[in-house]
């Protein structure tokens, strides 16, 4: 098993496991791989270094506490979308609708999530409901195992 470190287009990093360095020239070639955040399909190698098995004593490093850690904007914005997954209701097709029903005392307030075209979008922000697109990685559109 090879692990890749991969990078797509936009800037996203994520590795990859292929059976062979073949493998993963045939399937980067037919665009197989997808980045996980934003399904982009042009993915590059990133270099790594080779693992080295020395004898012989080493001098003991003491690793960085998390804390102390940048924070990964990558893990934080899957982070907030989790959330908002898991805080609104999925109301599909009927998104613009039920909007518009929320918006106007007709349905109880709550967080919805569904699909509009941009049309709609523009319909309803001219009505003054603010809208945000929030672009799923198919990922995050299965179960997880």
């Amino acid at each position: 098993m090879k692990v890749i470190d991969l990078r797509c287009h936009n800037g996203h990093g994520f590795e990859g496991w292929f059976a062979s360095e073949d493998d993963f020239l045939d399937q980067n070639g037919r665009q197989m791989i997808a980045c996980p955040l934003c399904a982009d399909t042009v993915v590059v190698r990133l270099p790594s270094a080779p693992r080295l098995n020395l004898s012989g004593a080493r001098e003991v490093t003491v690793a960085t506490p998390a804390a102390a850690l940048p924070v990964d904007p990558q893990a934080q914005w899957m982070k907030a979308v989790r959330h908002v997954l898991a805080n609104t209701e999925d109301v599909g097709t009927r998104f613009a609708a039920e909007a518009r029903r929320i918006h106007y005392g007709e349905a109880e307030e709550r967080g919805i999530r569904g699909q509009a075209t941009p049309a709609e979008r523009e319909d309803l922000r001219e009505e003054g409901i603010e809208v945000m697109p929030l672009p799923l990685p198919d990922i995050l559109k299965e179960p997880l195992q």
